[in-house]
């Protein structure tokens, strides 16, 4: 009776063993993939990410927004006029020189209208260098794999009475969900302030338009900056990147099988957590005063 029983036992140790194997064996893959792709996506100018949305975005600014904005700058220009004529004792006291520094503030403005996509260009391009000058120092091996880190698993697991391995096993597979919800969530990030420095490009011949008048300019000039802000979250996620590249690797020493698995998972949650933090942190850097 004990040999059946032990017989039954081996079965359900080695079913559980498999599947806790099976389990483990891909369970940080998607992980990885995404991890090793930031600093590819985030190193990318709006231009290089996507050329197709780009040149939409651009098309869609300069034949949509653009009018808009010479409307714009031209009620702030005259507004700007207005003001000055009427500062100098109710137009008793006019200086030509005020005309002609309105004629130049009229020209910069409209040149800086004209050439929005240039100026937003070079605002990525600046970030873009300082991502890829941090590629080289702060990132390094990523990748999680959790059968390398635990030598000897397998027989290890044999080892174990059929109720940790039980427990175990239940705690393998909603390891691996939230590996694939983690996964998602390390994608809506990168893509998703993506998508806003498109829909926050698509827009600013307007912010733009009003920068040359002191009583309206704070538009343009909130937009600059929420503008660097996004150009730099980048770089903050290469830190966050590399902060968790050098934690990963701790987890070699780790000789619990479920200790180094929830270490792991751990880990990627605050690489995530502080992933969805990094664009309100550099908005926060960029519009402190």
């Amino acid at each position: 009776m004990e040999s059946i029983i032990d017989k039954i036992t081996e079965w359900l140790k080695e079913i559980l063993v498999s599947g806790i194997m099976g389990n483990l064996s891909g369970m940080f893959d998607n992980v990885n993939q995404k991890v090793g792709e930031i600093a590819g996506e985030v190193g990318m100018t709006p231009s290089a990410w996507n050329g197709g949305v780009f040149s939409m975005i651009r098309n869609l600014s300069e034949t949509v927004i653009i009018p808009i904005a010479g409307l714009i700058l031209t009620f702030v220009m005259c507004y700007e006029l207005i003001q000055m004529v009427i500062e100098k004792n109710n137009m008793h006291d006019i200086d030509t020189f005020m005309f002609f520094k309105w004629i130049f503030k009229t020209f910069v403005a409209v040149m800086i209208i004209t050439n929005t996509f240039n100026i937003v260009m070079a605002v990525f391009d600046l970030s873009q260098h300082v991502v890829k000058g941090a590629a080289g120092v702060i990132i390094s091996d990523t990748s999680i794999d959790i059968s390398s880190v635990i030598v000897d698993m397998e027989p290890r697991l044999m080892e174990m009475e059929l109720g940790p391995l039980f427990g175990l096993w239940l705690q393998s597979m909603f390891v691996g969900l939230t590996m694939h919800i983690l996964s998602v969530c390390i994608f809506v990030v990168i893509y998703g302030r993506m998508i806003e420095i498109y829909m926050m490009t698509s827009v600013a011949p307007i912010p733009f338009a009003t920068m040359s008048n002191r009583e309206l300019g704070s538009m343009g000039q909130n937009y600059l900056r929420s503008l660097f802000a996004l150009g730099f979250q980048a770089f903050l996620i290469m830190v966050c990147v590399g902060i968790y590249a050098v934690l990963v690797q701790s987890i070699t020493t780790d000789a619990d099988i479920i200790g180094a698995i929830w270490t792991c998972v751990g880990y990627t949650v605050l690489l995530c957590f502080t992933l969805f933090k990094t664009g309100s942190l550099a908005k926060s850097i960029f519009n402190s005063h």
